[in-house]
């Protein structure tokens, strides 16, 4: 269970600091990566979707086993990115470091994988919800 709760609490913060600075950087990322950005509510839609999901990583690292079919979603979201840019570069509709950055989230992918299949015989123990 160690190994699930440090790899989601890594996931997480990593994420979050990975995410949180494209909040200022609209105008940077379309000059840098043209053409610039004509729709921002996507931009800055995707990137709190993004957020949203490195917080519920440090929720399921609280408790992996109580959390655990949360895990498969979380491994989805992970594929949801790695996936197209593995397509996008095969079509050179991506640069390379695009896809060098998708392979973080495949890193991440597999770790998430192992942290559920090293939880799965594991026994949860419901929380008590005595009442007063």
């Amino acid at each position: 269970m160690k190994f699930a709760k440090l790899t989601f609490l890594i996931a997480g913060i990593y994420g979050l600091i990975v995410l949180v600075p494209m909040y200022f950087f609209e105008e940077r990322t379309g000059r840098d990566y043209p053409p610039p950005i004509t729709h921002p509510e996507y931009y800055y839609g995707f990137i709190g979707v993004c957020v949203a999901w490195q917080v519920m990583f440090l929720f399921l690292s609280r408790d992996p086993v109580r959390y655990r079919s949360l895990m498969i979603p979380s491994m989805v979201e992970k594929l949801s990115f790695v996936i197209p840019a593995i397509v996008l570069l095969a079509l050179h509709r991506i640069p390379l470091m695009i896809f060098g950055v998708s392979m973080a989230d495949l890193v991440l992918f597999v770790l998430f994988l192992i942290a559920y299949l090293k939880t799965a015989n594991i026994p949860h123990e419901p929380h008590s919800s005595a009442v007063s």
